[in-house]
């Protein structure tokens, strides 16, 4: 029976040893859906989904984990990849989503007015936020932005480094949307940043654009694959309402 969602929260914990069991490839293609339907900047969805299988790519993947064991004995292999490049791409990706979702001949105004609104933010804002030439534009972007600011409330967050955080957040919450799915269904996951990121980009053939933003090992957890009781600071301690 599938967890619920605070079942599954509860359920997942990083697994660093699997058993030599193997997990249904259909199921974590579905986890891997669901990971596609997580929240995203501007729903510009600047990321991919490596599902691995491959027995051969497996190993080569571990040995760029530096063989440590959530890799090496994990049955399957999923790798997170941020697409900053392909901007343009998902931006107008929305625009022809927009542009027939509106497709009526008797829109209403208010309809109208949402469907520019919409447009002109793919088509205006969004390059004025992620266009950059040498790193020139997005300094300039900064200063003047930061003038900006001090008279009115304004997105600060436009140099190139700025949106490489912002797509790695959106593979972020993807991820966790992956790894509770899984967890759900009674499968374990442990995501991994310790690895050889050239390495990996090479084994999987990725451009120059792409950046890895974490391998998360699948298995089924042995009973030495939970490493201790969970720990986390006092809830009181990260809480503040205000």
């Amino acid at each position: 029976m599938e967890k619920t969602v605070s079942e599954a929260i509860a359920y997942r914990r990083s697994t660093r040893v699997y058993k030599d069991e193997s997990i249904d490839t259909e199921k974590v293609k579905q986890c891997l859906h669901n990971a596609s339907l997580a929240p995203t900047s501007s729903n510009l969805q600047l990321w991919e989904f490596y599902h691995i299988t491959s027995k051969d790519i497996l190993k080569k993947l571990a040995k760029a984990c530096f063989n440590q064991n959530a890799a090496k004995t994990a049955q399957q292999l999923v790798v997170v990849v941020t697409r900053k490049d392909l901007w343009r791409n998902r931006a107008q990706a929305n625009i022809n989503f927009l542009n027939k979702a509106f497709d009526k001949p008797d829109l209403e105004p208010r309809l109208v007015k949402r469907k520019k609104q919409a447009t002109d933010y793919y088509n205006k804002l969004i390059p004025t936020i992620y266009s950059d030439f040498l790193g020139i534009l997005g300094f300039i972007k900064y200063w003047t932005f930061q003038i900006v600011g001090l008279f009115r409330p304004i997105y600060r967050q436009t140099r190139q480094s700025d949106m490489r955080i912002v797509a790695h957040k959106s593979a972020g919450l993807a991820a966790q949307n992956f790894m509770i799915s899984m967890a759900a269904i009674g499968y374990d996951t442990c995501p991994m940043e310790g690895s050889d990121t050239l390495r990996v980009k090479q084994i999987l053939n990725l451009p120059r654009g792409a950046e890895i933003n974490m391998i998360i090992g699948c298995g089924i957890r042995d009973e030495n694959g939970i490493y201790g009781p969970r720990f986390r600071v006092p809830f009181e301690e990260v809480y503040f309402e205000r």
